[in-house]
């Protein structure tokens, strides 16, 4: 270990931050996420000394007003304008302290075994068994209190799969979220102000700060500086607490190991503008979880704004053999996030919006990346720097969308929706079965409608031997021995299921790992896999 000169644990306020600093550490995380934070957690408690860098700021519960004109720009990366390059996808991406866990909808799974199985025979990643996994899983449930929501048909959206689902004789279950004492609102998506959800920000990074971590908002790390085979330090420039644009002052850090934990774009980007794309992998094979919505509408009130957004899913059709499979769930439908779904002006999104009160949202979220031929996505870096997410949207990505389109409606049908309509450009509208044809002759695909994604996966992917990934089993990057990447970036597809237990699951595991092999005895530079 270093002689560290960080003191006792905190969280940096524009104050600490105005002057910048030059420190040295253990460990230096990037990013306060799913996985940044749980890998804090575990070293700061470990004793090592732990500095986070967190682009994004420090909010609290007085802050989550429920006002989402504030929380999109506070809380989403891009001020929630993120998209694939050709603005075809929106990406919607937290940025804040705790990462996408301050605005998630705590909808939580365990890694199904057949993607496991898949990664295993597929990339080598004999390691990532259900039974190797369990105990992180165990840990990570009990840490943050994740079990079956009890009031899983309190709302009426959720009700609309359960409902449909029966009559149509398909799968439907009850979801696992990370709550405590939850009010059953609905606004997940705009921070929690009961402080009821088990996020980060309440969990793993207060336990990393009273074990005397420092987090340090608003530092946006531009690059890592490396030199004789190792980082030397980690460069971020202070941003301004109210606009992202740098202050003029700098924070540099370093560290005995650098841990990246940005996500599946911001973690590829960082790589790339460090000059560190391994074995040209980097940004590769990036998965998103496309998503295509339909929406019905009710004689009753559905009032789809409050209540757990998520609550009930159906995965019946998740495996479709060789075509592209797909996931059911449900979408809150706050009126900001209701309206800009749409792909209507004028008096049409004026009459869309009149109905809100009697409108669900359901939503089917494709399984991209199991198929070889898949491509996904790469990560590359626009001029100034920024992560660009290229996405192939695949003719079995189409059918699937199609596919998915057809099960959507008939759900709403089967709940007693007096119709169902898709978010093309001119929409579909279905009011029985017998008109499910018209969707036969719709078009589909990027710009024919709504295609949106808060699952990014992949980019840096984990795998058993060296030419089909960037990380190995330990999470180190290839090459490096004191650089790791611990997000959702190391994933090889897209999970099938909501992928923050997933993360959180893996960075128990990986920072559990690396305190035993790196910090407690091991000789630096023995093979890891």
């Amino acid at each position: 270990m270093t002689s560290p000169n960080v003191k006792a644990g905190k969280i940096w306020t524009a104050a600490d931050r105005e002057d910048g600093a030059d420190l040295e550490c253990d460990v230096c995380i990037v990013g306060s996420g799913a996985g940044g934070a749980v890998t804090a957690s575990v070293l700061a408690e470990a004793g090592l000394s732990v500095v986070i860098l967190e682009s994004g700021g420090h909010y609290k519960r007085e802050d989550f007003d429920l006002d989402e004109r504030k929380a999109y720009t506070r809380l989403y990366q891009d001020r929630a304008l993120r998209t694939t390059a050709d603005s075809a996808i929106t990406v919607l991406q937290g940025k804040s302290v705790g990462g996408g866990t301050t605005v998630n909808w705590t909808t939580c799974f365990r890694t199904p075994g057949r993607i496991l199985e898949h990664w295993q025979q597929a990339f080598g990643l004999d390691v990532l068994t259900e039974q190797a996994l369990a105990p992180h899983f165990d840990h990570v449930e009990a840490q943050l209190s994740i079990s079956p929501w009890i009031e899983a048909l309190a709302n009426e959206n959720n009700r609309v799969i359960a409902d449909g689902c029966a009559k149509l004789g398909w799968e439907s279950s009850v979801v696992n979220r990370n709550v405590l004492g939850c009010a059953n609102s609905g606004y997940c998506g705009l921070g929690c102000p009961y402080d009821a959800k088990q996020g980060m920000l309440l969990t793993t990074i207060p336990k990393a700060i009273e074990a005397g971590a420092q987090l340090i908002p608003r530092a946006q790390v531009q690059k890592l500086n490396v030199a004789k085979g190792r980082v030397q330090s980690v460069l971020a420039h202070v941003l301004h607490d109210q606009v992202d644009r740098p202050t003029g002052a700098t924070i540099t850090v370093r560290p005995t190991v650098t841990v990246l934990s940005g996500g599946a774009l911001n973690t590829p980007a960082l790589l790339l503008r460090s000059g560190l794309n391994v074995s040209g992998r980097v940004g590769k094979r990036t998965f998103l979880h496309p998503v295509v919505s339909m929406i019905g509408r009710y004689k009753h009130r559905i009032d789809g704004y409050y209540g757990a957004p998520q609550s009930i899913t159906s995965h019946e059709f998740v495996d479709r053999g060789t075509d592209v499979g797909f996931f059911i769930e449900t979408a809150p439908l706050q009126p900001m996030l209701a309206a800009t779904a749409m792909m209507n002006f004028g008096p049409s999104q004026a009459a869309f919006m009149r109905t809100l009160p009697h409108m669900s949202g359901l939503l089917a979220l494709l399984v991209d990346g199991l198929d070889p031929d898949a491509r996904g996505g790469t990560v590359s870096l626009h001029a100034d720097g920024r992560p660009k997410l290229d996405y192939d949207v695949s003719p079995p990505l189409i059918e699937a969308m199609k596919e998915a389109h057809y099960a959507l409606a008939r759900i709403h049908l089967a709940a007693g929706a007096t119709e169902a309509g898709t978010l093309h450009r001119n929409p579909i509208f279905i009011r029985d079965e017998s008109e499910l044809s018209r969707l036969e002759d719709a078009s589909y695909g990027p710009f024919e409608h709504g295609i949106f994604s808060a699952h990014q996966m992949g980019g840096c992917a984990m795998s058993g031997s060296p030419d089909r990934g960037v990380v190995d089993t330990e999470h180190r990057v290839r090459g490096w021995d004191d650089l790791y990447v611990v997000d959702g970036s190391v994933l090889p597809t897209a999970l099938g299921v909501n992928p923050s237990e997933t993360i959180y699951a893996l960075a128990h595991r990986a920072a559990s790992r690396l305190v035993a092999r790196r910090f407690e005895g091991s000789t630096v530079g023995e093979s890891q896999e």
